[in-house]
This record gives structure tokens, C-alpha cells and sequence, in this order.
């Protein structure tokens, strides 16, 4: 799999019940009174991920169910299928407790958009949504996602693209000698797709890589340095005497930078997933 922080690729049993996620929790606001009447404090509702975990057993039979009733349109996990939309995000299963909400659909269906009704016992629509909730709440959980093996490419694959599109910049027997000692996999591949996230500011055992930049001014005097700070309006720069310069990025002022991470930005559009793949393969090998 590709690292998380490179792809995230996340998107009528129960029909046309998903909007967007919701949110964690609701506040409601009581109604208040009359003039001269204390308004009463908001309720805070918890929404989901404070809500009891699901019994296992529960959780385990609304599978089931719903493997064979309402997987064929929404997804054997409730993710969404051709037919039906994905019920983790759906805000009326959301909202469930026990049924209450998905029971009335799941019984009565939705003959217009193509979900027949389904001829279940309560207990069998509570179990279903115990299995909902415990999708939810896996869903939300971010501290429970497991990084799956990143290590599945073609090391030699990977040693001829390194070649031909890194070779010019990086190099085994110099500055990534032994780089796969320092970081696993992950981090490795971390490192290759997004070093701007590690090495603009250090990063974890990485020395912070300066980008040189050039401004030259209207009066054609030129003030070169590090690069401190760049938007539309305003480019700032530490000269090699530490001295912080800051300039307005009017009419006659050129700017130039050279970001040495830019091959990356470009490489990073360009890679297909089976370039990742055996890219970190190739070097994994680097020790």
C-alpha cells in the first residue's frame, strides 16, 4: 500500500440516506423562555465516538445479516456499492440508537429508489446497526488504523527509476548511503513523497535544507540569501551575514527561487502507485 500521507482513497438497502459526514457530537440549544426567564444551558449531545462501544456478539451477527441482505448494494462493509451509498458517513445511520432510525427503512424500503423492504426482527435491525456503529466508531478511530506492509514493489524496477529520474541529485554511495538504516519503510517512503513536510524545518534526524533565493530589486540591486518567508505580496530573505530582508513584491521586483526539493514536487505528480512501490524497494536495500 502507499503510505497514508501520500493517498487517502475514502468514499438502495438503506437508499439516498448519506450526506456528507457528520460531525462528532451536536449541541442543542434548549428553547428559552419568556422575557424575565433564565435561558437553560446548551445540551451537549455526544454524537459517536463517546457513544458505548457495541457488544462483539452484536456486532458480529449484524454482519452476517448484513453481508447477505445488504451487501450486494452497499458494500460488504457498508462503504458504498454500485447500487447503494455508503452507510459509515450516512447521517441517519449516524444518528441510529439501536434501530430506532434505520429499522423503519430497513421494514417499510424505498420502492423508488430500487430497495426493496426486508422482513426482519427487531433484535436481528439491532444487530445490524451494532455492526454500523462499530464501522462508524473504526472509522473515526484514526489511532487504531494499522500501515499495512509498504515494502510489495520490484526492487530492480525501483534501482532503474531511481536511476533515471533521481540519479542526477541523489546518489546510493553518497548522500542516501545507509538511509535505510536510519528510517523503516514507511518513513522512508514518507521521505521520498513529501520531504518538504520533513526537511524544510529538520525534521526528525534531517538537517534542514535551505532554499536559496535571489531578489532583485526596481534600482537593479540584487539581494541574495535564504529563503525566510514568500507569498504574492511579500518575499523576506537571511543573508549570508544573518541579516533578515524583507521587500514588497511590486512592479520591478523579480524574485527567484531555487528549491532544491522541486524535482520532487514534480516527481510526486507523475508517480503511478507501482513507481512508489518498487521505488521503496529499491531503497530498503540501502544499508
Amino acid at each position: 500500500m502507499v503510505h497514508p500521507i501520500w493517498r487517502s482513497r475514502v468514499r438502495a438497502c438503506l437508499g439516498a440516506l448519506v450526506v456528507s459526514a457528520a460531525p462528532l457530537f451536536l449541541i442543542a440549544q434548549s428553547p428559552s423562555g419568556g422575557r424575565g426567564q433564565k435561558k437553560s444551558p446548551p445540551v451537549r449531545r455526544n454524537f459517536l465516538i463517546s457513544r458505548a462501544v457495541p457488544d462483539p456478539a452484536a456486532v458480529e451477527r449484524g454482519q452476517k445479516l448484513f453481508v447477505a441482505d445488504c451487501g450486494f448494494c452497499h458494500g460488504s462493509k457498508a462503504n458504498g456499492g454500485e447500487n447503494g451509498p455508503d452507510l459509515v458517513r450516512s447521517v441517519l445511520a449516524l444518528r441510529d440508537e439501536g434501530g430506532d432510525q434505520i429499522g423503519p427503512v430497513i421494514l417499510k424500503g424505498r420502492p423508488e429508489k430500487g430497495m426493496p423492504a426486508f422482513a426482519l426482527t427487531s433484535a436481528q435491525i439491532r444487530d445490524i446497526a451494532a455492526f454500523l456503529r462499530a464501522r462508524q466508531q473504526a472509522a473515526i478511530n484514526r489511532t487504531a488504523y494499522k500501515i499495512q506492509n509498504v515494502v510489495t514493489g520490484d526492487a530492480k524496477k525501483g534501482e532503474a527509476y531511481f536511476e533515471s529520474k533521481c540519479g542526477s541529485c541523489h546518489s546510493p554511495e553518497g548522500d542516501l548511503k545507509g538511509i535505510a538504516d536510519k528510517y523503516d519503510p514507511v518513513a522512508l517512503q514518507s521521505r521520498f513523497l513529501y520531504p518538504e513536510s520533513h526537511a524544510r524545518r529538520g525534521g526528525a534526524g534531517l538537517k534542514r535544507i535551505p532554499t536559496p533565493v535571489t531578489v532583485t530589486l526596481a534600482s537593479g540591486r540584487k539581494v541574495s540569501g535564504e529563503l525566510e518567508y514568500i507569498d504574492d505580496f511579500n518575499v523576506a530573505l537571511r543573508d549570508s551575514s544573518g541579516e533578515y530582508h524583507s521587500y514588497e513584491r511590486g512592479a520591478g521586483v523579480k524574485v527567484e527561487v531555487k528549491d532544491p526539493l522541486a524535482g520532487h514536487l514534480v516527481l510526486l505528480k507523475q508517480y503511478t502507485d507501482q513507481d512508489v512501490h518498487n521505488l521503496t524497494a529499491y531503497l530498503v536495500t540501502l544499508k
